[in-house]
């Protein structure tokens, strides 16, 4: 069971010990590790896997979800989740308890295995990374990096005050898109690859998309309009913005995306700068979910 202090402001701590006891009254053996930074914790998990382990349980956020993917892709050992993010949006999209760790542990126990697809981004940097849920490029991307380089105010807060600054520059960026091969040049606000539906913890950006189709999910908006923009922004919950005007959707296997000065992220982490190329990989990751 890998645990990632800082996640939920500090609260994993406290889940992985409300699961660990529930697994423990379950009669499951536990190993506890936690890494004191990413490449630690995935040096210790690697280490774990030499070992005869029938899964690897993560307790925290989306990051500490996206860490075990790089880890577990293609493998057989399946990815048991006790969720303690601010997100935690690979939780819900399977339906796994997201306030209740001991009710998490339940599933890893109780639950079914499931193979799932995993998103595969090559950047042109060289980098060739996993995710699960959602990649994210243009206005997301900007707030992002902005909240990253912001050191005041802390938690909610600084992005919020990083979308009001973004706000004020919005404006269309070019994109250079490819589906399956099928080249497409358009000015776009926003860019967001969907392996699952919901990022940014509910926020149904892709509400179509679906893990298990071998095919991943893209929504484009395409609106300077600040006002426009804020309106769209409380539909995006329930997944309805896919209906208005200024947004449009495109399925493929294989999605390529480029736009100068822009970052993708993904999983809500950094990935690369642009371009990448996106995959589908069917049933690249073996997960536990509710039976």
């Amino acid at each position: 069971m890998l645990t990632n202090p800082a996640s939920g402001h500090g609260s994993a701590p406290h889940a992985a010990q409300r699961a660990a006891a529930r697994f423990q009254t379950r009669g499951v053996d536990v190993v506890a590790i936690a890494g004191t930074d990413a490449d630690h914790a995935r040096r210790l998990v690697e280490g774990a896997l030499d070992h005869d382990m029938d899964a690897l349980v993560v307790v925290g956020g989306d990051g500490v979800v996206s860490l075990a993917l790089q880890i577990l892709a293609r493998t057989d050992i399946p990815l048991g989740i006790i969720p303690a993010g601010t997100g935690n949006d690979h939780a819900r999209e399977f339906g796994i308890p997201t306030k209740d760790p001991a009710a998490a542990a339940d599933v890893v126990v109780d639950g079914v295995t499931e193979a799932i697809d995993l998103g595969r981004i090559r950047g042109a940097d060289g980098t060739d990374t996993w995710f699960g849920t959602v990649l994210a490029a243009g206005f997301d991307s900007l707030v992002t990096d902005r909240t990253n380089r912001m050191r005041w105010p802390h938690g909610r807060m600084r992005y919020n005050l990083a979308m009001l600054a973004e706000l004020s520059r919005l404006r269309l960026l070019p994109f250079r898109l490819s589906f399956d091969g099928r080249e497409v040049q358009t000015e776009l606000t926003l860019a967001a690859v969907g392996n699952t539906r919901s990022y940014g913890g509910g926020m149904r950006i892709c509400p179509d998309a679906d893990p298990r189709d071998g095919l991943l999910d893209m929504t484009m908006v395409a609106s300077a309009s600040r006002t426009k923009l804020i309106r769209l922004f409380p539909t995006v919950f329930k997944g309805t913005h896919v209906d208005l005007d200024e947004v449009r959707t495109e399925r493929a296997h294989t999605i390529g995306i480029d736009c100068p000065g822009i970052n993708a992220y993904a999983d809500g982490e950094y990935v690369c700068p642009l371009p990448v190329e996106v995959s589908a990989v069917p049933a690249a990751l073996r997960i536990r979910i509710p039976a």
